[in-house]
This record gives C-alpha cells, sequence and structure tokens, in this order.
C-alpha cells in the first residue's frame, strides 16, 4: 500500500512537478541520488570511454537484414470494453497499451533513426508495425528514460499535435519534454504514484538497473525506470530498459504479481558490455518468475542494431530460456511487429493459476 506521501494527484501543475526533481524530493533520503546524480544502488552502470573503445575495437557483430516487410495486420480497437486488455507491438519496445477506458503508448518511437544526428547511426529495418495515422486516441504516454530510442523528439511532438496527451516520466527528464513542447508532463521518483481519477488507474514508477543521458555529458542527470500500471481490469508492467536484479522481486513484494510484464530481451551481447545494463532471454525469463507475471510479452527487439547478438538470436535464445526453466510459450510469448493480441483478464488469471499448479 502506497502512503499519502507516495501519491501524486494530476491536478499537480508543472511548477509543483518540477519541483520535486534534482533539487527536490529525490534529493533527500535517498538511496539512488547523491544530489547531482542518479545512480542504481547495487551496481555500476552506463558505459565508460575505455569500455566504448574496446567494444568498438572488438565487436563481432552477427547478420542483420537491411530492410524486412511487415505482415499486413487489422488496426486495433478504438476502445475496449470491460475486462478487457489488448497489446499491440508497434515496434523495438514501442507498444499500444488498451484497457476499458485507457489507450497508452511506451516510449514512442517513429522516427527512422535514434541517433542525435539525422544521417547517422541505428537506423530501423522495418516500418512501425501500426502507422501512426492509425493510433487510436492517446491518453497517456510512459517515457521510461531518456535515450534516443525510447525518448523520440519528432515523434512526441507530433503526438502532441494530435492526440495531447499526459506524459509520464522520471525525475529530471520532463523539463526536456516540456521544452519541446509538451504540455501535461508528470515526474516521478521510483516507487511514487500518480492517481488518475477518471480512468481509476494508479501509475507507480518503479526501479530499473539502467542509466541516462543524451549526449557527452551530463550522464544520469535524469532517472530511468519501469511503470506498474494498477487498475481495477488489471495490472500491468511496463520495465523499459534494465539489467537483471532484485528489483524484481520487490516490486513483486510491493505492487503485487502484475497480470501482464513487457519485458526486454535484446541489445545484450557482448555480455561483458551490456550485462549491467540490459538483459539477456536467459534473465528476462527468471524476470518473469520473479514477478510471478500472469503473462509476459517481449520487447527490444528486431528493429534497432543497437548490439552485437544477430537479428534472429534473441527469439531463439527466449525459445532456448523458456525451454530450461519450464516456462509455456503461452506464458512468456513475442508478438510480431504490428501484432495486437487480446486478453480477457480471467484468461491472465487462469495462466498465473496454471503456473502455480505446475510449479
Amino acid at each position: 500500500m502506497l502512503s499519502s506521501s507516495d501519491r501524486v494527484e494530476t491536478e499537480l501543475t508543472a511548477a509543483e512537478a518540477h519541483s520535486r526533481t534534482l533539487t527536490g524530493r529525490a534529493a533527500h533520503h535517498s538511496d539512488h541520488f547523491d544530489g547531482r546524480c542518479f545512480f542504481n544502488p547495487h551496481v555500476r552502470t552506463g558505459t565508460r570511454w575505455r569500455d566504448l573503445l574496446r567494444w568498438a575495437l572488438t565487436a563481432s557483430p552477427r547478420p542483420w537484414p537491411r530492410r524486412i516487410a511487415n505482415r499486413s495486420r487489422p488496426a486495433p480497437p478504438p476502445r475496449l470494453a470491460p475486462r478487457q486488455l489488448a497489446l499491440t507491438f508497434v515496434n523495438h519496445i514501442t507498444f499500444l497499451i488498451q484497457l476499458p477506458g485507457l489507450n497508452i503508448l511506451t516510449d514512442p518511437v517513429y522516427s527512422e533513426r535514434v541517433s542525435p544526428v539525422r544521417l547517422v547511426g541505428p537506423r530501423r529495418v522495418r516500418a512501425p508495425g501500426l502507422p501512426f495515422d492509425a493510433l487510436p486516441p492517446l491518453d497517456l504516454v510512459l517515457i521510461s528514460h531518456d535515450h534516443y530510442d525510447h525518448l523520440d523528439v519528432k515523434t512526441l511532438r507530433r503526438i502532441e499535435a494530435v492526440h495531447r496527451p499526459r506524459y509520464v516520466t522520471g525525475l529530471g527528464t520532463g523539463a526536456l519534454l516540456r521544452r519541446i513542447g509538451l504540455q501535461r508532463v508528470h515526474e516521478l521518483d521510483w516507487w511514487q504514484c500518480l492517481h488518475l481519477p477518471g480512468a481509476g488507474a494508479d501509475i507507480t514508477f518503479t526501479p530499473a538497473q539502467h542509466w541516462s543521458g543524451r549526449g557527452l555529458f551530463g550522464r544520469n542527470r535524469t532517472l530511468w525506470g519501469g511503470f506498474h500500471l494498477g487498475c481495477a481490469d488489471g495490472d500491468v508492467y511496463f520495465a523499459g530498459d534494465t539489467g537483471y536484479g532484485a528489483h524484481f522481486h520487490e516490486i513483486r513484494r510491493r505492487l503485487g504479481a502484475p497480470d501482464l510484464a513487457l519485458l526486454p530481451i535484446g541489445a545484450y551481447a557482448p555480455r561483458w558490455y551490456e550485462a549491467a545494463n540490459h538483459m539477456n532471454p536467459h534473465e528476462s525469463v527468471q524476470a518473469h518468475l520473479d514477478l510471478d507475471a500472469g503473462v509476459s510479452v517481449a520487447t527490444h527487439f528486431g528493429c534497432f542494431r543497437l548490439s552485437d547478438e544477430g537479428f534472429e538470436e534473441p527469439l531463439h535464445d527466449l525459445a532456448v530460456a523458456r525451454v530450461q526453466h519450464g516456462v509455456a510459450e503461452r506464458s512468456f510469448m513475442a508478438l510480431e511487429t504490428g501484432e495486437t493480441r487480446q486478453f480477457a483478464l480471467a484468461q491472465l488469471e487462469r495462466e498465473t493459476l496454471a503456473q502455480d499448479a505446475a510449479a
């Protein structure tokens, strides 16, 4: 149960929300902020220049296609009936999550490249599975952190022009969002909760093992994390970008087992370089078990080449990991780009009961 001090009502003004950034709430009694930068309590993350140079000199990237076509898919429903949940895989880590009365987009990226420079940097190998103009009315956008493959300024400006949703992100990131013209921005610390009265939902910003920064300087000045969405129709957990750590057990302990978990499986090779920042599929399956999730869905793969593993490896390694951990494919699945999967919440509950019985 969250205390009243950990809940933020949607009526907070931008100034009030901003006051809870680096010089506010996080600066006091924090295990992840030192008064200047955020940090992970248990492990060092990020990349040092010498590590980046070593990777550049020793990288052995496996094959990726130059371009791949998506299969044609029907558009998702504009709204859902009670006790229904729909999930559409747009690309990379962008998902449309639909609950009754609430349409949510995670880390939206529609640009051709995820880079500060338009002509270089990781380029998509496939188009978004759900065209921008086919998005239903958006109520909420979740932004896990400020890396370019998660916070895409061009896409966010398009969303603001058409939908004017609420945006929820970690401490410090709101300054950039407001600077680019977004109006309804809420910043949260780890374990802080935003209540949406009209939707009957609570959004809790959860710890993740990662880092932040968009340039050569100013690393870890903004907070990274995931999101737990709790509402009457079910609980959804979006992990964002994260290495494997004890935070999954803690999320389960504090917030309960999610009905649906979105867990990253890509950008994990080589392990000496990526292990602290990105889970591999074996760790993702372990996170699924730590969370006791009803159903997990794979994210963070199949669109942008960010590390050395090949295009097909995350899904292959996920299949191997499921077998090794005794997890059924229906319990930890990967959607095709553009695919919409609808769940009845009772179905997710049955999956959890089936896992408990198998254990």
